[in-house]
């Protein structure tokens, strides 16, 4: 029987640790295992989390375990493979990491409950969900990336500090790959319930003619900061740690992660894993929305998600 709040990260580097950390300091989770080839360096980290135990407001356990943890966990986060370097686009990863992907679903497969939720955060994420996806034999809805739901939050960030309005009532997405090719959705963004002509007409000192400039530090934040200090790991926990949270206390959350399209856009998106508004709850995905994307937009999700099917098509050639 599933225990519906353990949840299972599988790679403690620099995302997997930080994402263990996070979510040992949130609410949704009460027990954390965390699994690696290096199973010294797991025990060491889970050693120097459990130390914190007495500072937390909820009790939890977290321990360092193997594949056999599976069995009884609600959610399994994969992180594992090999980390984008300065210079790196996430689809270079795609050769090493699809091996490295393909020998943890297949270590998984066997103790997986047929209710598990899998969350692929390993880079390329799209490619590597779809890959996961056909490996291990469960439901669409309960496989998924977290796709570019950090991006979308990079973007509010942007429009947050450009305008000078808190992030949080800055709504917005990006869709599409969780890379190069994403695509902000500037139509269906808004401040304070006003579309962003409404909003810019009643802010003198707001300027529409650089959403591409914003566009582009958000596409580039990761390099920026690889370049700066190696590897991005902090806010992409938070953002697992919302994904998480959105399953384990069934919240019906719109995030963009990354999920299966069996078609869409009259059959020019189809059979690809990427980002696009989805009700995220117990179950895992249970819809994807449909705002009003201008034909610029969705060209650009079609032109996306043709990327990424050439990428897997290579993919699964080897």
């Amino acid at each position: 029987m599933i225990n519906p709040r353990k949840v299972v990260v599988i790679g403690d580097g620099a995302v997997g640790s930080s994402i263990s950390f996070s979510l040992l300091l949130g609410h949704a989770v009460n027990e954390i295992v965390v699994v690696d080839v290096n199973r010294e360096k797991a025990e060491g980290d889970v050693l120097d989390m459990a130390d914190g135990m007495s500072f937390l407001s909820v009790p939890k356990t977290i321990k360092a375990g193997g594949y056999e943890d599976i069995e009884d966990a609600h959610i399994i986060i994969v992180t594992a493979g090999a980390a984008q370097k300065k210079g790196e686009t996430r689809l270079d990863l795609l050769h090493k990491n699809a091996a490295i992907m393909e020998s943890v679903c297949t270590q998984m497969k066997p103790h997986l409950d047929p209710h598990a939720i899998v969350i692929i955060v390993s880079n390329p994420c799209d490619v590597l969900t779809y890959l996961a996806y056909t490996l291990l034999g469960l439901p669409s809805k309960q496989v998924f990336g977290s796709g570019t739901v950090l991006d979308t939050s990079r973007l509010k960030s942007a429009i947050s500090s450009d305008t000078g309005i808190d992030p949080r009532n800055v709504h917005t997405f990006v869709v599409g790959e969780h890379g190069d090719s994403e695509v902000a959705l500037w139509s269906a963004t808004s401040i304070g319930g006003l579309s962003l002509l409404d909003y810019s007409m009643q802010c003198p000192d707001c300027n529409l003619s650089h959403l591409d400039e914003l566009h582009d530090k958000v596409r580039n934040a990761a390099y920026e900061i690889i370049e700066k200090k190696g590897a991005t790991n902090y806010a992409v926990a938070l953002a697992v740690s919302k994904i998480v949270s959105a399953v384990l206390n069934d919240e019906k959350s719109v995030l963009t992660v990354s999920t299966y399209i069996k078609s869409e856009f009259g059959g020019a998106l189809a059979d690809v894993y990427l980002s696009l508004p989805c009700v995220v709850g117990s179950n895992g995905v249970s819809r994807i929305l449909h705002p009003s994307y201008s034909k610029k937009e969705q060209l650009a999700i079609v032109d996306s998600g043709k990327a990424l099917k050439e990428k897997i098509a290579e993919m699964m050639a080897k």
